[in-house]
């Protein structure tokens, strides 16, 4: 398939150049001294980074669509905020506000801050198709409250949480702005500094191609988390909505932890930037070049989130309809290019581009390419998820009542786009702050936001840089929002349902 294909492009770059590298005794003291240490690194810190999303996001989306916590629309527009703030900006805001910051810690809570929107999103949509039947039969049979929830809820919650989990891990293994400017030594920071070096590219890819076994493992968990059992109903009379639970005194407490994550992720960084702004700076700002990088950006990544989806739908139907070995190995090896640094995939479309079609280097259409092979993975998620939560007898009955193939496969078609579309937005937001592949691959004269901000941090102008930082977390906010809008219509639903009980 065309997704696998593109996919298996860039890792079969990184076999190539490490395969030359692979004799080399500079090479193999090199590997000895930093794979062990740094790859402990990375593991540490996806493991604290994944629990902390898995533990606050399922809280979270719990919190919101099951229980009475106050101001729950906002608070759910407020958790994804995050999601458009670049966590390099985050980390930048943080080491601006506290003089010193480096090491594991803060590299921890900010990426955990950063990717915690990842799991209550689909958490949240878990909840709104809870059998809340099935907690009753447990409280009857004599569980508690909590062995009731762990019981009969978790495992209607547990593949969601999974999907969640499994972008945030992929995302702190494959990040490398953060660690750089908090000075953790992690495997992406050693590959960029091999990279750095024209002779230390085959040793960058025989770390590169670490990072790809990280990621098989983490797909491999995910895999075995959201088990074999099916995510549909036949009849939507099958479920019975739970009441929403009352906290008490608890309520405060509980919002506050929900809004954890944007106060780390979100207020702070923006701060800084405004308190950069506000200071000023020598150079004036030019308004048409903010305006010139905000529609390269939105044109950019908006095409590239079109490319990533196009690609995804043939492997995400085949993964929601069909778990063979064959399905679940294609699954794997779409989810592996998550965990490829910008780095290396824009390495290997300049080699792609310089060799075999010069025409098309440094073009939009390669970036977009690009940007296709490092996101397709969320795509893969979201139209997964949206198919699998179809039931497959409904097109069986459209073919039953004279529909054609392709009409009958429309309905499924129409009844998963609006999970698809909220993919679509994910990946979206994710590519407006794209950094290293877009510096490598833009074509001559085009800067999104994220370029512009990091060529002005780099060359120590942070004044200059804050309005371009300000600009890509407004545009990015947008997407974000659009995520909660699926989730605050069936929230609406719901509260009509429970005021009529």
């Amino acid at each position: 398939m065309l997704g696998v294909g593109v996919v298996v492009f860039p890792v079969c770059y990184l076999l190539v150049r490490a395969v030359g590298a692979a004799g080399d005794d500079l090479t193999a003291r090199v590997v000895r001294s930093q794979v062990l240490p740094w790859s402990v690194n990375s593991a540490v810190l996806v493991l604290a980074v994944a629990g902390t999303c898995l533990l606050v996001g399922v809280l979270t989306g719990w919190l919101i669509a099951c229980t009475d916590l106050p101001m729950r629309r906002a608070v759910l527009v407020v958790a994804t905020l995050p999601l458009a703030v670049p966590s390099y900006v985050a980390a930048y805001g943080w080491t601006s506000t506290v003089v010193g910051l480096r090491g594991f810690w803060p590299t921890w809570w900010v990426l955990a801050a950063a990717c915690v929107p990842y799991v209550p999103l689909p958490v949240v949509a878990a909840c709104q198709r809870l059998d809340g039947g099935l907690l009753e039969v447990a409280r009857a049979a004599g569980s508690g409250p909590w062995r009731a929830w762990r019981q009969a809820a978790w495992p209607q919650l547990a593949p969601a949480a999974a999907a969640g989990g499994l972008l945030a891990a992929l995302y702190a293994l494959s990040d490398f702005g953060t660690p750089a400017l908090l000075r953790h030594q992690v495997l992406t920071l050693a590959i960029h500094r091999q990279y750095g070096s024209f002779v230390g590219r085959e040793r960058a890819a025989l770390l590169a191609l670490v990072l790809v076994a990280g990621a098989l493992v983490l797909v491999a968990l995910e895999m075995r988390a959201r088990g074999n059992g099916e995510r549909w109903r036949t009849a939507s009379g099958a479920a019975r909505t739970p009441r929403r639970v009352a906290l008490g005194p608890w309520r405060w407490p509980a919002l506050a932890v929900t809004l954890l994550p944007a106060a780390i992720g979100v207020v702070v960084p923006l701060v800084a930037l405004l308190r950069r702004m506000a200071l000023g700076t020598r150079t004036p700002l030019d308004w048409s070049n903010l305006a010139e990088a905000t529609v390269s950006t939105l044109t950019v990544s908006l095409v590239g989130g079109l490319v990533a989806l196009a690609l995804a739908l043939g492997i995400g139907v085949l993964a929601a309809r069909y778990r063979s070995r064959t399905v679940r190995a294609l699954e794997s090896v779409a989810f592996s290019a998550h965990a490829l640094p910008g780095i290396v995939v824009g390495l290997t479309f300049v080699y792609f581009g310089l060799r075999t079609a010069p025409a098309l280097y440094q073009t939009m259409t390669m970036l977009v390419l690009a940007y296709g092979v490092l996101f397709m993975p969320k795509a893969v998620g979201a139209v997964r998820t949206s198919v699998a939560a179809v039931p497959p007898v409904l097109p069986e009955v459209a073919r039953s009542l004279g529909r054609t193939p392709a009409r009958a496969g429309l309905l499924t078609g129409r009844l998963a786009a609006p999970g698809v579309l909220v993919g679509l937005c994910l990946v979206v937001v994710t590519a407006m702050k794209e950094l290293p592949a877009t510096l490598m691959l833009r074509p001559t004269g085009m800067d999104t936001l994220a370029v512009e901000m990091w060529t002005r941090t780099s060359s120590a102008a942070q004044g200059a840089a804050a309005p371009y930082a300000v600009a890509l977390v407004l545009v990015a906010s947008v997407p974000s929002y659009l995520l909660t809008r699926r989730a605050l219509a069936v929230d609406d639903r719901r509260g009509v349902e429970d005021e009529r009980e």
